[in-house]
């Protein structure tokens, strides 16, 4: 899948896009990259322009720019994202990270979402012990200029079943692709992006502003970082449905993918 690039706040940020018909954007996973969503893509690109921007600092997508202080510079950058690419409505499946500055965008712009389906994300503010714990984690990372043996044996199994079984392939690349991660790129990128996503504010206030029946939230059964509880939660605030990936953990459209590509050609109206 070959990657294009914008321009936003004087940084390159890369893309992929597939397909042709309403566009469907997907958010990825803090550190993960656009090929997380490659089982999606390849399916729903039959039926829709499917677009998946990259975070910064991941994928092939630049350094954030100076501009990144908070998750509203992140969500204003992806605002800018459907602008250059004149995309005036789309749905938006956010996973992660990807579901807190979607959800954030479709707060702020209702008129840009059609459906919004968030997916092992949580939009109250990260637990303040949460907090700090990641952080000390960034912060070990970003003085080693590299994720320690000791590092992966903490981060790796967050975003996994927990039994560690379901798809070893991906496991091992994932935890590959962080070994090999640049000094630079845990610095300048992967660390303070941290800090935007685990230091975000809680926005739970503002669900009431959410479409109940253009909602809907999906969340891996073994979810660690963002339990089914948190999802539960949040579905209740916006009184729209909520649902659970069998044998998920964090990554439910990679662990489970299927279930998860099946229920999005259902559920998204392809107009």
């Amino acid at each position: 899948m070959q990657k294009q690039f914008v321009t936003i706040d004087g940084s390159r940020m890369a893309y992929i896009e597939e397909g042709q018909g309403f566009p469907v954007v997907l958010g990825h996973s803090y550190l993960w990259n656009a090929d997380m969503w490659r089982p999606q893509i390849e399916q729903l690109s039959r039926h829709f322009r499917v677009l998946v921007p990259e975070l910064w600092g991941h994928g092939d997508s630049e350094a954030p720019p100076a501009s990144t202080a908070d998750m509203s510079a992140l969500t204003r950058h992806h605002l800018a994202f459907l602008d250059a690419l004149n995309i005036d409505r789309c749905h938006l499946v956010g996973l992660s990270v990807g579901g807190m500055w979607g959800a954030q965008l479709a707060i702020e712009h209702p008129e840009r979402i059609d459906r919004l389906v968030l997916m092992d994300t949580y939009l109250g503010a990260e637990p303040e012990a949460t907090r700090e714990y990641y952080f000390r984690l960034l912060d070990t990372a970003a003085e080693a200029g590299r994720f320690t043996e000791e590092l992966l044996k903490i981060i790796v199994p967050i975003f996994f079943h927990p039994n560690g079984q379901t798809v070893p392939g991906i496991r091992e690349a994932f935890t590959q692709a962080l070994r090999s991660a640049t000094a630079a790129t845990i610095r300048d990128s992967l660390a303070p992006m941290g800090k935007v996503i685990f230091g975000r504010p809680d926005l739970l206030g503002q669900f009431g502003k959410l479409s109940a029946d253009r909602t809907i939230i999906l969340c891996g059964d073994q979810d660690i970082p963002r339990p089914p509880a948190e999802a539960n939660e949040m579905a209740r605030l916006i009184n729209c449905l909520a649902a659970q990936v069998p044998v998920a953990g964090h990554i439910s459209n990679l662990e489970n993918p299927q279930v998860v590509t099946n229920f999005l050609l259902n559920w998204l109206p392809r107009n």
